[in-house]
C-alpha cells in the first residue's frame, strides 16, 4: 500500500490553526504593558499589496495603536512591509489603515475609550477561514511599573507551584 503525502503550500500554511484561521501578527507587549479589559474583532481595510505582504507573515504590531477620527476607526503605526512582486503598485508600509466595524459596536467601545481615559490598541492580526483579514482591538488601560512587577511575580509563583505539583504526581 502507497502512503500519501501532505503537501503544504508556503509559509502561511504552517500557521495555520485548528480552528481554520492563520495567524498573521501578534502584540505579545500588549499583555505586559497594558490591563485588557475587553476585545472585539473588526475588519482591515488593505491594498491588494498588503493583503499579499500579510500572507507572508510581514507584519509588526509593536508601535501600532487606534484612533477615532470623524466616527471612523484607523489602525495607525502598523507596518506592513512591501511586497516584491508588486512594482510601482506598491503601498506606503506605515499608511493609516482603516477598521471596519458595526455602528453599535463603534459606540461601545469608541465611547468608553474616550469616557474613561482608556486606548485602544490591536492584540492580533489574522485571516479568517474565509480568508477575511480581521483585526483583534482590545479596550485597554496603561499598567504601572508595579503593576508589571506584581504580575512578573503572581506569574513566577504560579510556575513554581506547577513544577512542585508535577514533581509530586
Amino acid at each position: 500500500m502507497a502512503k500519501k503525502k501532505s503537501k503544504k503550500k508556503g509559509a502561511a500554511a504552517n500557521k495555520k490553526s485548528d480552528s481554520g484561521f492563520t495567524m498573521v501578527s501578534e502584540n505579545r507587549k500588549a499583555r505586559h504593558r497594558y490591563e485588557i479589559l475587553d476585545s472585539i474583532e473588526c475588519g482591515l481595510m488593505l491594498m491588494g499589496s498588503e493583503v499579499k505582504s500579510m500572507r507572508e507573515g510581514k507584519l509588526s504590531l509593536d508601535e501600532a495603536h487606534i484612533r477615532v477620527k470623524d466616527r471612523e476607526l484607523w489602525l495607525i503605526g502598523a507596518d506592513i512591509a512591501h511586497y516584491n512582486n508588486a512594482g510601482m503598485w506598491n503601498h506606503d508600509p506605515r499608511r493609516p489603515r482603516k477598521l471596519l466595524i458595526h455602528a453599535r459596536e463603534f459606540d461601545k467601545f469608541a465611547g468608553r475609550a474616550h469616557e474613561r481615559g482608556l486606548t485602544l490598541i490591536p492584540l492580533r492580526v489574522y485571516f479568517n477561514e474565509r480568508g477575511l483579514a480581521k483585526c483583534v482591538m482590545g479596550l485597554v488601560k496603561g499598567k504601572k511599573l508595579h503593576d508589571k512587577r506584581e504580575t512578573l511575580k503572581k506569574r513566577d509563583s504560579d510556575r513554581g507551584l506547577q513544577r512542585a505539583m508535577r514533581g509530586r504526581g
